[in-house]
């Protein structure tokens, strides 16, 4: 049974825009890029991967490497009237967990002979498992992270976390995002 309102002019979904679409990829919040390059389904999910990557690159980090890469990271993640969301991405570099937070402050890199080391594996295996949520694919989510985290920093800072990920896998996400 076909039912047509003949109130109503007859619209052709083709003409339809969805203004979601039309936002190029420089005007995109951060985390709307994380969002959409990491097929995450809301903001919310893509915090908290971001927060997961970030807390795993930290600990390959000295505290001043660190401090660098968060006093660039100074934008908001995304234009919202949700108080939750109202933050800038250098609140999620941080870390929530003030426990956490300050680990990363007091704790030497994970890096180095006789240290614990991170490699590319592990490195994945962590923000896997950290998430506490199924990933579709750990390694789109990682790159959306990076790829949104280096249209945020300058030149120097993107050189400068290259050099504390992982060889391998991890650092080719780095490279390629």
């Amino acid at each position: 049974m076909d039912v047509q309102n003949k109130h109503y002019p007859e619209i052709d979904p083709t003409e339809i825009e969805d203004e979601r679409v039309l936002i190029p990829e420089e005007h995109r919040s951060f985390l709307e890029k994380v969002m959409q390059q990491g097929g995450l389904a809301d903001p919310y999910d893509a915090r908290d991967m971001t927060e997961i990557v970030y807390r795993v690159m930290r600990d390959m980090m000295t505290t001043e490497a660190a401090d660098r890469v968060e006093a660039e990271l100074h934008e908001k993640v995304m234009e919202t009237d949700e108080k939750v969301l109202q933050m800038e991405i250098s609140d999620i570099w941080k870390d929530s967990n003030p426990i956490v937070r300050f680990l990363s402050r007091v704790r030497p890199p994970w890096q180095g002979p006789g240290i614990f080391k991170i490699d590319s594996d592990r490195f994945l295996f962590r923000v896997a498992n950290e998430g506490g949520q199924p990933i579709v694919d750990r390694e789109k989510v990682i790159k959306a992270v990076f790829s949104a985290t280096k249209d945020e920093l300058s030149e120097e800072r993107i050189q400068e976390i290259a050099g504390w990920l992982p060889e391998g896998r991890v650092r080719q996400l780095w490279q390629e995002a």
